[in-house]
């Protein structure tokens, strides 16, 4: 059996690993023409939280290095990750802003969209594959997010599984399991039920190695129909992102199966990004522990970490397990969310606040009430009435049941005003203005990387801040480095 891989160093190793903001423009060309040898079906490139990222934390503009990675990566799709109405801000977004936002991505070289919604809701993927059609989209992904709970059984994926796939908006649909959960034995039984429904559309698997479960169900699942698999390079991968791509291949093809890719190639993105990780000081995944706890709570790794660092500022890391043990309450009383962005971080801030306040629900994040008011959907089963009412009937509930959604484009334009491109309009409709200014000020993100350059590049930056240093002068065989202070 032929076994076809997607890259997502770029995109969810970066994020789940390093919070997004590991990798810059340079970094990512630099290694951009061999990962365009290298025979992947796609790259999970972009989301617009990464998009915010850059502008935020990079000072680069996203679309500038999206437009060059596509010049850099003529034949291998990039591909956005989209988790429903909402583009970069998290306010509630039009159809005519996502739509918008989509036909921008088309232009500058976004050929894949990969549409999530964190509820598994039919009717919102379907609307959001119709809108990234009329953008002009030519891959149309559906992200079937997976989880556990009474409710989440394999009939309900296969159910899910077969509207999406018989409305024939979707070239392909992928399993995406952000919490690492599923299990060599429930891939037996969930990969089948899935390919029983779904006719000749394709099955991708996506999954995290955050508690070591991924290479072992990928093995299983690759023969039972999922015949593309998400992969990242050395250093991004393992973590809470996804497995290593070169054991992957090794053991699969152990297995008698193909993977047509240029092992060269492979193993110098390898090579590449294990440098990047030395010279930037950057955490190398290692694939997580087993612990069983998981299955509970379903926090995922990067949430956990937050938590994690949280807990430690305060000296109070002895609370994690009472966290966790709320965590998994408080998903149950609303009604069991996917422990995906955003609610996630809903069930998490809650009951981080119930255990540290010492009493439930006394002070309530205005993110909790959004959920609770139905702001991002309905959740899958049914809220605890007394937890629901509780949150309603706060004064913050009324106010927020007032709040106001995002503006239409033109109202958009009217406030920030002309002058902009619609890719800067865009980014300035959804981005403090400052952040938008910062990043225009930066001017064009560097072109390339060197890992090799970077301890000396830290030094001179070390050195040149001290005072009352009249000279430097760094030798070493094939380098002369003169600097001299102004006279």
């Amino acid at each position: 059996m032929s076994i076809e891989l997607i890259d997502t160093t770029l995109r969810d190793g970066n994020q789940s690993n390093w919070g997004a903001t590991g990798l810059d423009t340079g970094m990512m060309l630099q290694i951009a023409p061999v990962m365009e040898r290298v025979g992947f079906h796609a790259i999970d490139f972009l989301a617009s939280t990464h998009m915010g990222v850059a502008v935020r934390f990079k000072k680069e503009n996203p679309w500038e290095r999206l437009r060059l990675m596509a010049e850099a990566c003529p034949t291998t799709p990039l591909q956005f990750l989209t988790t429903g109405m909402r583009f970069i801000s998290w306010e509630v977004a039009s159809d005519e802003l996502m739509e918008f936002a989509f036909r921008l991505l088309v232009k500058n070289g976004i050929r894949r969209f990969a549409i999530m919604d964190p509820m598994n809701n039919v009717p919102a993927m379907l609307n959001m594959a119709g809108l990234t059609r009329r953008a002009g989209g030519s891959q149309i992904i559906a992200a079937l997010t997976f989880t556990l709970s009474p409710l989440h059984d394999d009939a309900h994926f296969a159910e899910a599984a077969r509207q999406l796939t018989e409305s024939g908006q979707f070239d392909r649909l992928y399993l995406k399991d952000p919490g690492g959960l599923v299990t060599a034995e429930r891939a037996k039984t969930l990969i089948p039920a899935l390919k029983a429904v779904m006719g000749a559309v394709p099955l991708e698997f996506h999954s995290h190695t955050t508690i070591g479960l991924a290479p072992f169900s990928y093995l299983e699942a690759a023969p039972l129909g999922a015949t593309t698999l998400h992969t990242a390079a050395r250093g991004a991968a393992n973590g809470t992102a996804q497995p290593w791509m070169t054991p992957v291949i090794g053991n699969l093809r152990d297995l008698g199966h193909s993977v047509d890719v240029d092992d060269e190639a492979v193993a110098q993105m390898d090579a590449y990004f294990e440098a990047l990780v030395a010279a930037e000081g950057l955490v190398h995944g290692q694939p997580g522990e087993f612990d069983r706890a998981y299955f509970r709570h379903q926090m995922p790794g990067g949430m956990m970490g937050t938590m994690k660092r949280q807990l430690g500022e305060i000296r109070r890391l002895d609370l994690l397990p009472k966290v966790l043990d709320e965590v998994e309450q408080v998903r149950a009383e609303l009604g069991y969310p996917i422990m995906v962005t955003p609610f996630s971080q809903v069930v998490g801030t809650m009951a981080l606040m119930n255990v540290m306040l010492g009493e439930r629900y006394k002070t309530i994040p205005d993110e909790v009430t959004r959920y609770v008011l139905g702001r991002f959907g309905q959740p899958a089963m049914p809220m605890d009435k007394h937890v629901e009412a509780r949150i309603r009937d706060t004064k913050r509930a009324r106010e927020l049941e007032e709040e106001p959604h995002m503006g239409s484009l033109d109202e958009l334009r009217s406030k920030i005003g002309t002058g902009y491109s619609d890719e800067e309009f865009l980014l300035r409709a959804v981005m403090p203005a400052d952040q938008v200014d910062a990043m225009v000020a930066a001017g064009p993100a560097r072109r390339g990387y060197d890992p090799k350059s970077r301890p000396v590049l830290h030094l001179m930056k070390e050195l040149t801040a001290r005072k009352g240093l009249g000279a430097i002068r760094i030798e070493k065989p094939g380098l002369k480095l003169e600097l001299k202070g102004s006279p």
